[in-house]
C-alpha cells in the first residue's frame, strides 16, 4: 500500500496530514509514503523525518481577484497538472490526501483522472479556494469543525476533529527546562510565527520582551524564511530571551513547558495547542486566520490582538495581565481543549480503510 501526501509552503496543511500517517502507518506497518511538497517551505525537514520520499512539482499561486499574473499561472497549473500525472503514473500510489495549499490542486486533479481516489481535510473556519477546488473530485472530505461539515456535500463529508501528531503530545518539560537552561522560577512563554515565520511578530515580540524582565522568559522561533537581524540585536541584551529558526524533535518539549504560547492564527498550530490545553494569544495574519481566531474570541478560548493596531507594549501587557490571572489562564485552557476536540485515531483510521477499499 501507498499514500501520496500533498501540501506545504507553511506548516498548516503539513502537521495534521503527518498525524494521519502516524495512525496508518500503525495499522499498516508495511505502508509506504511520499509527498508532494514546495521547493522552499519548511515541510520537507518534517516530512524527511518521517522517512517519506519528498518531491517538488512546479506550481503556481492561485487567486481569488482577477490579475493578470492568472493568465501566466493558468499555463503553469497546466504544466504542474501533467507534472503530477507523470508523477502518480510513476508512484502508483493507492490513495492521495490533502489539507490544502495550492501545490495539492494538480496531483488531485491529476488522481482524479487516473481513478486513484483522494481525500481533502478542511481545517480553517473559512473553506480555501484550494479545497474549494479539489471538493468536486474528492471521493472523501473530513473537516476539523463539526459546523464545516455542512459546508461540502453530506453523502461524502465527514466530521473528524483535527489529527494531532503523536510526538506533540509527549513532550517533556523537564527536558525543556535542562536543553534551554530554562529558569525554574520564571513561567515560560513559547513564541511561533508558524513554520515559515512571521516578521511582524517578531517585531511584536522585540518590542515587548524588554517589558517581561522579572516576569516571564521567552523561547521565540522566528522563521527560517524570515530576516532576522532584529532579533539578534535583541537577543544580546536580555539573558531571558532565546531565539530559534525553526524546530523539529524540539517543538514538543517547548510545547510541554510552555505556559503560554503565542502564534498566528492556523489552525494547524491552534489545534496543537487545544490538544495540550495552553493558554493562547493570536495574532492572526489578515484574511482567514481572522475567521479563525474570531471563532476561538467568541467561545473565549484565547485572546486576540490585532497586529495592525497593536504594538509591544500591548503585547507585553496582555503577557503580563495573563501571566498574573491563573483564574483566566485556567479558562481559556478548559475552553479551547472543549472547543477544538482531537480527532481519535479508530476514527481516522476508519476513515482512511473506507477510501482505500474504494480502490481495491
Amino acid at each position: 500500500m501507498k499514500v501520496l501526501f500533498s501540501g506545504g509552503g507553511t506548516l498548516g496543511p503539513v502537521t495534521p496530514l503527518l498525524a494521519i500517517w502516524d495512525v496508518v502507518k500503525e495499522a499498516h506497518p508495511e505502508a509506504k509514503a511520499v509527498w508532494v511538497g514546495t521547493k522552499n517551505g519548511p515541510e520537507k525537514a518534517l516530512v524527511e523525518k518521517k522517512d517519506m520520499l519528498f518531491f517538488t512539482i512546479p506550481s503556481s499561486k492561485l487567486r481569488r481577484y482577477f490579475s493578470p499574473l492568472n493568465i501566466v499561472d493558468g499555463f503553469k497549473m497546466i504544466g504542474a497538472f501533467f507534472a503530477a500525472l507523470n508523477l502518480l503514473l510513476h508512484e502508483r500510489p493507492d490513495v492521495c490526501i490533502s489539507a490544502g495549499g495550492f501545490t495539492s490542486v494538480p496531483v488531485h486533479w491529476a488522481a482524479w483522472w487516473l481513478g486513484i481516489p483522494t481525500w481533502i481535510h478542511q481545517q480553517d473556519v473559512v473553506v480555501g479556494l484550494s479545497n474549494k477546488l479539489m471538493a468536486r473530485s474528492a471521493k472523501q472530505i473530513t473537516t476539523a469543525l463539526e459546523a464545516s461539515a455542512t459546508l461540502f456535500p453530506a453523502k461524502k463529508t465527514t466530521w473528524l476533529g483535527n489529527p494531532i501528531r503523536k510526538e506533540i503530545l509527549s513532550g517533556s518539560k523537564e527536558h525543556a527546562m535542562k536543553q534551554f537552561d530554562l529558569n525554574p522560577e520564571l513561567p515560560l512563554v513559547f513564541v511561533t510565527g508558524g513554520g515559515t515565520g512571521s516578521q511582524r511578530v517578531n517585531q511584536l515580540v522585540v518590542e515587548a520582551v524588554q517589558h517581561l524582565k522579572g516576569f516571564a522568559q521567552v523561547i521565540h522561533l522566528t522563521g527560517k524564511e524570515r530576516p532576522q537581524e532584529l532579533v539578534q540585536r535583541a537577543v544580546k541584551h536580555f539573558d531571558y530571551y532565546q531565539i530559534f529558526p525553526f524546530f523539529t524533535d524540539e517543538m514538543k518539549d517547548v510545547y510541554a513547558a510552555a505556559d503560554i504560547i503565542i502564534s498566528r492564527g492556523g489552525f494547524g498550530t491552534i489545534t496543537e495547542i487545544a490538544a495540550l490545553g495552553k493558554p493562547a494569544i493570536l495574532i492572526p495574519k489578515p484574511g482567514h486566520q481572522e475567521q479563525n481566531v474570531a471563532y476561538l474570541s467568541k467561545a473565549k478560548a484565547a485572546i486576540i490582538v490585532n497586529e495592525t493596531t497593536a504594538d509591544g507594549n500591548f503585547l507585553a501587557k496582555t503577557i503580563r495581565e495573563l501571566l498574573d490571572s491563573p483564574k483566566e489562564q485556567k479558562e481559556l485552557s478548559e475552553n479551547i481543549r472543549a472547543l477544538l476536540p482531537r480527532a481519535e485515531e479508530g476514527k481516522i483510521l476508519e476513515v482512511f480503510e473506507k477510501i482505500v477499499s474504494r480502490r481495491a
